[in-house]
């Protein structure tokens, strides 16, 4: 299979509106560059210092007990369900929308991925969660999507009653937060992503785990680097999954300088849009909750003519992109599931409807009046 992402780099790079915004991000690099030239020195590129000053001040700032650098978000929720035992015969209940990456890491680990559809936010359906858990139901895996979390207390209250654990994937989510509680307070362990266009980014792949659960975090430590608790001694087989000591001199430039920035324009232009789209035919905006502190990994609406207006978008300079238009259940990976057309109606709807929009902390209030001048100009 040939490497299709630097070909989708490269179109990607014909918009004047873009939702990457990674060369404005990286350009001033030079405080990083210094850094790393110092960690050239030190040569500790593995798990070495700026790992453990990375985790901590992570941990610091989401009031977590622990956090633990892994070599992605998958990784973060695939090391979680492994800590936990999680494998060969058991079930996993989670959400067909989202990235396939979520289910990737239940599939892996041998746990049978069990979807639930979702609500009109594209989070899963909590009321429907009770009706899928059977005897082998080990776990519920909510996926907060686009960085708005999901209705946790009923959750919790539902995980509590079957002795299920949570294990959230935040991997949009980081600042998010629940009635003022972030993921780690509201379940087992949440996952984080630090993929390059996270709203807390390296420059490659990283993520973590976090929780306050300190059996958790010493399992996770040993399978992350195979099991060794020293150079010459393993305590049990585990996997290679370490987050490198450059990605987190970079996420820890990014979470000091950068994080409050980044969180606090993309809920500004998320408003912004929300206030000027929600008057136009043809567009419905997400009714926004005062005890959720969305952070907008990625801004959606749902659209009629969706195809039309994404062509009418990249006709005039503006990327606009579907996340993601065919939910996981249909994918040709999960035909082991059997599953079928229908099953899961709302996730299939959305996946025809949501459109994302380019709202980063670059875009200027000129280019967000733009995007609504052409959807209006579209619908009307």
């Amino acid at each position: 299979m040939q490497n299709f992402l630097v070909k989708q780099y490269n179109q990607d790079k014909i918009f004047k509106l873009k939702h990457n915004y990674l060369l404005e991000q990286f350009s001033n690099n030079t405080e990083i560059i210094s850094k790393i030239r110092k960690l050239n020195q030190n040569c500790d590129y593995t798990l070495g210092q700026p790992v453990i000053e990375f985790e901590k001040n992570f941990a610091s700032r989401v009031g977590a007990k622990f956090a633990l650098g892994v070599g992605s978000g998958t990784d973060a929720i695939f090391l979680s369900l492994k800590a936990f035992d999680i494998g060969n015969g058991d079930e996993v209940i989670t959400t067909p929308f989202t990235y396939i990456a979520t289910i990737g890491a239940i599939a892996t680990t041998g746990a049978k991925p069990v979807f639930v559809d979702v609500k009109e936010d594209c989070n899963i359906n909590e009321a429907l969660i009770e009706k899928k858990i059977t005897k082998k139901t080990k776990a519920i895996v909510p996926v907060h999507w686009t960085g708005r979390i999901c209705e946790m207390k009923k959750i919790i209250r539902i995980a509590k009653k079957y002795k299920l654990k949570i294990i959230q994937d935040a991997c949009h989510a980081v600042d998010a937060k629940y009635r003022k509680l972030h993921p780690c307070k509201l379940g087992d362990v949440a996952c984080y992503s630090l993929h390059p266009l996270k709203n807390l980014n390296v420059w490659g792949d990283g993520g973590l785990v976090v929780t306050n659960n300190i059996n958790l975090y010493k399992k996770i430590s040993l399978l992350r680097n195979h099991g060794l608790i020293s150079r010459d001694d393993c305590r049990i087989f585990g996997y290679n999954s370490r987050l490198d000591s450059i990605q987190a001199i970079v996420g820890n430039h990014f979470l000091k300088k950068k994080l409050n920035l980044v969180t606090k324009k993309r809920i500004h232009n998320s408003n912004y849009l929300d206030n000027k789209l929600q008057n136009i035919k043809g567009v419905s905006v997400q009714k926004r909750e005062l005890y959720l502190k969305e952070v907008f990994h990625l801004y959606q609406v749902k659209v009629k003519r969706r195809e039309s207006l994404l062509k009418y978008l990249h006709n005039h300079g503006i990327d606009a992109k579907i996340h993601y238009p065919k939910p996981i259940h249909l994918q040709k990976a999960a035909k082991y599931l059997k599953y079928k057309k229908g099953d899961f109606p709302n996730a299939e709807r959305l996946g025809k409807q949501i459109i994302s929009l380019p709202v980063h902390e670059f875009i200027k209030k000129s280019q967000l009046d733009l995007m609504v001048h052409l959807i209006k100009k579209f619908y009307n």
